[in-house]
């Protein structure tokens, strides 16, 4: 489905994004496995792709770095040829609540989040458009779509990912390029096992169907909007969380 392609999905070392990288790679692409500190996991994400028949190789970038991500970008193209996917994956957390929140942890998730998907969009892009093709898929969160106590910077950062998804799916749909957005709800990641029993009890209680999700839900999504089965897909949000956002 994906055989001659070449995907870059940032934050790939472990749970959703590491999920993506397999996925796209069983279904032929070669996957670049961007981390920023694990580089262990990263490496062993690669190790398991390759196992499995498929092509990896894990490349170091802080993506919130805007020369950093566009080394990246132009390191993968100089080895490759060209890149036909880019998943902006990475991201991170510091709850609080409002009141409580400092002004450097709000920055802090803001600039992962947000601007490191920014940036990966800006230097992709110019390619993208030489090729006149590609296909852009932004991971956002339900908190983005419907916000959530304690998470003020981490909901602007994923809302933001949607509005610029939308405009950039207008900017360069002419292309041939796509860009689309995916929303995971409660997803089972090392993020949701330290929530405890009540919270886990409460976050279901949300969910119209009662369970949250597995990595493969998301990653299924995404090699979805990575194929050509979605090639007249652009500028949308799909929402992978069993219901929460309806």
């Amino acid at each position: 489905m994906l055989t001659g392609k070449v995907a870059v999905v940032t934050g790939a070392s472990r749970g959703i994004g590491r999920e993506i990288a397999r996925t796209l790679a069983a279904a032929g692409a070669e996957v670049i496995v961007n981390y920023n500190g694990s580089a262990q996991r990263a490496e062993d994400a690669v190790k398991e792709i390759e196992e499995k028949g498929g092509k990896a190789e894990a490349i170091q970038c802080d993506v919130s770095d805007f020369e950093s991500a566009g080394k990246l970008m132009d390191r993968v193209i100089k080895s490759y040829g060209h890149i036909d996917i880019l998943v902006n994956n990475a991201g991170i957390t510091k709850d609080g609540l409002l009141m409580r929140m400092s002004e450097e942890d709000f920055d802090a998730v803001v600039r992962t989040n947000l601007k490191g998907a920014f940036n990966c969009m800006r230097h992709v892009a110019r390619q993208m458009v030489k090729q006149k093709s590609g296909r852009i898929i932004n991971i956002s969160s339900v908190s983005g779509v419907l916000g959530n106590a304690g998470q003020v910077n981490y909901a602007a950062s994923k809302a933001g990912i949607i509005g610029m998804t939308k405009s950039a799916a207008r900017e360069l749909a002419s292309r041939g390029i796509t860009v689309n957005a995916i929303a995971p709800g409660f997803i089972n990641t090392e993020m949701t096992e330290v929530l405890s029993d009540g919270v886990k009890e409460g976050a279901r209680a949300q969910i119209p169907m009662k369970e949250f999700g597995e990595t493969k839900d998301v990653a299924e999504a995404a090699a979805f909007l990575a194929s050509d089965k979605a090639r007249y897909i652009t500028g949308q949000v799909l929402c992978v969380d069993g219901g929460m956002a309806m």
